[in-house]
């Protein structure tokens, strides 16, 4: 039987969607979203799931009556509905026109909550909207009003009376109007607030002052944002609360250049410390245009020495297509696994493999060097699996020194066209220095970034921007482009590169301070 789950998707972070919020959302045939919902969330949805954007800035923005017209429609049609909304389907929203109406046509629905902004906010910007001594009452308002309506039908002078927190939420023509109003019916100049803008995204901003003060500064203000406002003594707490926007890269924004489906770990680790990132991929990871190479040294894994892992795409490519033959890992028994760092290491770990050998540097020339150290190399049969454009240093100088290297293509990388593929205009955002930091976390991504480009305009453009490579080889790649790193770090991992940004923008405000 189909269902309209009307989901909270909360406030603008989109790590505060519930967790059954974001099982409907990925069980959904149909996904209707408000403009404001991140567009984040939208990829939890199933790829073949249908989204309609019905928020006014739609190219064909929705009437209320229509939306639910339409949530009925899709239900009766046999699919399941994810109505996205933002913050909380029922908090200062239609959500309960919506629910209404689908009860009246008798369809059934269900309301998952999510987190208002009103509740959301003020605690990203360090503001605990109750507190002990702050006031006995907590009273929300609502900012924005039916058509028709040029100012909120609200008792003023009963509000400022309270002793407590006043939140709301407001567009730029309301919050002068509700601010002029609590002063003016008796509501202390003195009194702390704070306006928030783009609360819990990476631009959020926050003014504090006094109730004076921010009346002031928002009849002057020329900024079209709405906010959230907090009226009270909690709202003076913040200089001491404030989390969200003192991590070490809150303002930065980082350009993260791995292919999506492996750019998870870099994304989170750099949102963790506060850095507003841009995902756009230079290279994807496709399959070999033959699997027959790599299937045959799969079905010949026992008969070699060693096998060498220069990455983790490597370790996936092989193990899937070993694990996918009549083969197991028991062929791997008796076979000595080397790796190119610690990442590559973890993730034949996830597969119940230890690593024989890392070398403690990690890079092509160390691999070699760490193996002939371990014993003669003449006669051992190494395996040697890598993408398609692959340096050739380890298997050449093994060869040399007597080993019988079989190299085999395991994998592809291609290039992503960002104007096809929907990515951001990265060549617009350097021009307009827009961008911090742009990562590079492999050779072949530095390589692509500069075919998109072009060399001239991608070495111009990186020359006033900070860039990050992992490592040295992923450095060297970039100074052949007539790119300079700026940031490498000393572990050659996505932790160690995360470390190396942090510490190279404290270390810069140390600085001018």
């Amino acid at each position: 039987m189909s269902i309209v789950y009307l989901i909270g998707a909360g406030p603008g972070d989109p790590g505060l969607i519930t967790v059954r919020g974001l099982q409907c959302l990925a069980a959904a045939d149909v996904v209707l979203y408000d403009h404001l919902v991140p567009a984040r969330l939208l990829r939890y949805a199933r790829p073949d799931a249908e989204k309609i954007d019905v928020g006014v800035a739609a190219p064909q923005p929705l009437e209320q009556e229509a939306i639910c017209y339409l949530l009925a429609e899709k239900a009766r049609e046999g699919r399941n509905v994810a109505r996205l909304k933002w913050g909380d389907p029922f908090f200062f929203d239609r959500g309960g026109n919506e629910a209404l109406f689908l009860h009246e046509q008798r369809v059934q629905f269900e309301v998952i909550p999510g987190i208002p902004a009103g509740v959301a906010v003020p605690s990203y910007a360090g503001v605990p909207i109750t507190y002990p001594g702050g006031g006995d009452t907590l009273t929300f308002v609502r900012g924005h009003e039916d058509e028709g309506k040029a100012r909120a039908s609200i008792d003023w002078t009963s509000l400022a009376r309270l002793d407590g927190t006043i939140v709301c939420y407001a567009g730029p023509d309301q919050l002068p109007q509700m601010l002029t109003s609590l002063l003016s019916h008796g509501r202390r100049a003195d009194d702390s607030t704070a306006v928030v803008y783009d609360g819990t995204l990476p631009t959020q901003q926050t003014m504090i002052g006094t109730l004076d003060e921010i009346s002031r500064a928002m009849r002057q203000s020329e900024d079209r944002r709405p906010a959230v406002l907090v009226v009270g003594r909690v709202a003076g707490l913040r200089e001491h609360l404030r989390w969200f926007d003192a991590r070490p890269l809150f303002g930065k924004r980082v350009l993260v250049t791995r292919p999506r489906e492996q750019a998870a770990e870099l994304v989170e680790q750099l949102e963790a410390v506060g850095a507003d990132t841009i995902v756009a991929p230079m290279i994807r990871i496709v399959p070999p245009d033959d699997y027959a190479p790599l299937d045959d040294v799969c079905a010949r894994a026992a008969e070699f020495d060693w096998i060498v892992f220069t990455s983790t795409n490597a370790v996936d490519a092989f193990i899937d297509r070993l694990l996918l033959s009549p083969q197991d890992l028991r062929a791997l028994k008796g076979v000595r696994l080397c790796v190119v760092g610690p990442a590559t290491a973890e993730r034949l770990a996830k597969y119940g493999l230890k690593v024989d050998l890392t070398p403690a540097e990690y890079r092509a020339e160390a691999v070699v060097r760490a193996i002939t150290e371990a014993g003669d190399v003449r006669g051992l049969r190494i395996l040697l699996p890598h993408a398609d454009i692959g340096r050739e240093v380890i298997a050449d100088e093994l060869r040399r020194q007597g080993a019988d290297v079989t190299e085999v293509v395991a994998y592809r990388t291609v290039v992503v066209e960002p104007e096809r593929e929907g990515e951001p205009d990265i060549y617009r955002m350097l021009l307009e220095r827009r961008i911090d930091v742009v990562t590079f976390t492999s050779a072949s991504a530095v390589r692509n970034f500069v075919r998109v480009l072009g060399p001239e305009p991608a070495a111009d453009l990186l020359r006033t921007t900070v860039v990050a490579c992992i490592g040295p080889v992923t450095a060297e790649a970039a100074a052949q482009c007539n790119v300079e790193a700026t940031i490498i770090p000393t572990g050659y991992t996505i932790p160690g590169l995360v470390e190396a940004i942090v510490k190279y923008f404290a270390d810069r405000k140390k600085d001018t301070e």
